[in-house]
């Protein structure tokens, strides 16, 4: 039998929960294995094939070699917090107390969960764009909350916010976080200075807190810029930034994030954090701030960054050019490692269900993993209606991956 826990109804309710009342795995665990089991390109969970800077790496290493290998200070160490702080106030101009405004967690992932836990309470609302990254609504779900979601509809300018219901879910009288992703999973979409500012209107009007999960700030193409909410006037003193160095510098695996913004906030964080995984990555830190750091310096890699958002951009191309060449349609993303297509007509034309059907028939039929949208939406929200029929893929696999998946996507088309 299950265990019981005061979670328990709710994370049920977020179809957390199989109807053994057991935990199921996620969709991203049930696509990679189904990848290894099969030979199939996984095109399905997002991490990329190759790895960020060689001398980020030497760093860590000396690091691990040198006896950084216990317990770091718990807020991390202080390298790391400057060079936040660094490049916070480089990128945006937001000027960051290295002491008190910025906290070093287990990834972005660790950020948002301990976030949620210290300001959320049974019963309180907290706002997502749907489709959203699946571990929100878990974590809404542990902290007791109800989750209140704004619809992304895809149009020629991109995937983007309904604005009447982001204007309802703020007036709701739980409503008390609003949890924003931009640039956006799985979606691509980059809010532009518009949207964010009537979201940053409605947090000011309802006294709302925003938590905006930045993770792949830098990683945007053709020209669109990502602008932190932090930055407009008003919401310095409301936001909390979450960003971390997986997907900018391609160590997905090493989890290490940060959470900035009000020390009052961050403050409520840490208490939380410290009895999560209270601290991590003692050898990474360093490195992490050298990555930070290495666009000010001379190094060949300095100009890292700008260069894997380049070659994202034509990746995503060759993948979207497949995609439509195989009968799906495609909304070109503004950023992110994801491209979302709509396969109605390959599943019409196979007699399937649905994109999850597809997505499990995939690897047999032409050797590619993918992720359902589905897996991103609430059951029977008008979001899971109007996009059962997407699919995500990523894009952040290298050149040759992306290639050998075009040859073979078009089976799909017959």
């Amino acid at each position: 039998m299950a265990p019981a826990g005061p979670w328990r109804a709710a994370a049920a309710a977020a179809g957390l929960l199989g109807e053994d009342g057991i935990a199921r795995p996620t969709i991203f665990a049930e696509m990679s294995a189904l990848a290894l089991a099969t030979g199939a390109i996984n095109l399905g969970q997002g991490f990329p094939d190759d790895d960020g800077p060689e001398s980020v790496k030497r760093v860590a290493a000396d690091a691990l070699l040198g006896g950084l290998n216990q317990y770091p200070p718990g807020p991390g160490i202080p390298e790391l917090r400057r060079a936040i702080a660094a490049h916070q106030s480089r990128h945006y101009g937001l000027d960051l107390d290295v002491e008190d405004e910025i906290l070093v967690t287990t990834g972005a992932t660790e950020a948002i969960a301990a976030t949620l836990l210290a300001l959320v309470s049974p019963g309180d609302g907290v706002i997502t764009l749907e489709p959203f990254y699946d571990a929100y609504a878990a974590m809404i779900a542990l902290a007791g909350g109800e989750h209140l979601t704004v619809p992304l509809h895809p149009t020629v300018q991109g995937f983007r916010p309904d604005l009447q219901a982001l204007v309802e879910a703020a007036a709701h009288p739980a409503a008390r976080i609003v949890l924003l992703n931009s640039p956006h999973n799985p979606t691509g979409a980059v809010l532009a200075p518009a949207e964010l500012q009537r979201v940053a209107d409605l947090a000011i009007e309802h006294g709302l807190i925003v938590v905006t999960d930045e993770v792949y700030e830098h990683l945007t193409f053709d020209g669109v810029t990502h602008v932190p909410i932090a930055t407009l006037p008003g919401m310095a003193e409301r936001t909390l930034t979450i960003s971390s160095v997986g997907k900018t510098f391609s160590f997905t695996g090493w989890k290490v994030g940060w959470v900035s913004g009000p020390a009052r906030l961050v403050d409520a964080v840490r208490a939380v954090k410290q009895f999560l995984t209270y601290v991590s990555g003692a050898p990474f830190q360093p490195a992490v701030a050298h990555a930070l750091d290495l666009e000010t310096t001379d190094e060949p890699e300095a100009g890292y960054v700008a260069q894997l958002a380049a070659s994202l951009a034509r990746r995503r191309d060759l993948l979207v050019d497949a995609l439509e060449g195989a009968g799906m349609s495609t909304v070109r993303p503004e950023g992110t490692y994801f491209v979302i297509a709509d396969a109605t007509g390959v599943i019409e034309r196979l007699g399937l269900a649905d994109a999850a059907a597809l997505c499990r028939a995939m690897p047999e039929l032409c050797g590619v993993v993918a992720v359902p949208v589905s897996a991103f939406t609430r059951a029977g929200s008008a979001s899971a209606t109007a996009l059962r029929n997407h699919v995500r893929f990523t894009f952040t696999k290298s050149e040759a991956s992306i290639r050998q998946a075009a040859l073979r996507l078009p089976r799909l088309a017959g």
